[in-house]
């Protein structure tokens, strides 16, 4: 049974709490915008009754179907850049069902960055499918990988805060899969040899981001946890 459900600013303040106190109504007008509506979606959704589980095993689903439709001839990158889109959705909606119904758990938290990692391999599998090379694509997933494990130690070493919010974060990665992949459509029309061309361009601003992103990331833990001694 859910009991009350937050209204905005009573899910921002527990958003933050979760997100190493970074408050969401702080936040830049495009992050602000797509937060807030992830807590409307999932103030719906808990009136509903769906749980955040269903909605982050839809999540996975959605990402598992990327590369099979990524390799469709014709349409396939641009449903499979659907498909991450709506994936992205469900990621972040699963998160505000279980605030909105305050059914936020530990073990959710887990099984949502298990989550966050299958469906980023699926999208990188869906770049190598379409003609990015496997290198380029290991590359990219084993760098994103490591962006979220070094923040996941330097919490569980004291780490009070997020670190640093770099250009490397799961927001660019989505974006990136996004557009590498409607380019790739849009090339193919032109000449279906281009999409290969066009993918392993997205790869690499994948991993360029990914590198970057995880220097500043190294960066600002060493700072954190010298403070903390």
């Amino acid at each position: 049974m859910v009991g009350r459900q937050l209204n905005w600013n009573e899910y921002a303040t527990a958003w933050a709490r979760l997100h190493g106190g970074f408050d969401p109504r702080a936040a830049t007008p495009v992050v602000r915008g797509w937060l807030r509506f992830s807590y409307h979606v999932g103030f719906l959704l808990g009136r509903l009754r769906v749980g955040p589980t269903a909605v982050t095993v839809a999540g996975v689903l959605l990402c598992l179907c990327v590369p099979l439709l990524a390799v469709r001839p014709g349409d396939g990158p641009f449903l499979g850049a659907l498909f991450v889109l709506l994936a992205s959705v469900a990621d972040s909606v699963d998160g505000a069902v279980a605030v909105t119904t305050g059914r936020t758990t530990r073990l959710g938290y887990v099984y949502d960055s298990l989550a966050d990692r299958l469906g980023e391999a699926a999208w990188l599998v869906a770049f190598w499918l379409v003609g990015a090379p496997g290198a380029l694509v290991v590359a990219g997933g084993a760098l994103s990988w490591l962006h979220e494990y070094v923040r996941a130690r330097a919490v569980a070493a004291g780490m009070r805060e997020i670190g640093a919010v770099t250009v490397g974060e799961r927001p660019t990665r989505v974006c990136v899969a996004v557009a590498g992949l409607l380019l790739a459509g849009l090339t193919g029309l032109i000449q279906a040899d281009l999409a290969a061309g066009t993918i392993t361009m997205a790869t690499a601003v994948w991993v360029l981001l990914a590198a970057f992103g995880l220097g500043q990331l190294i960066s600002a833990v060493r700072r954190a946890l010298i403070d903390v001694g």
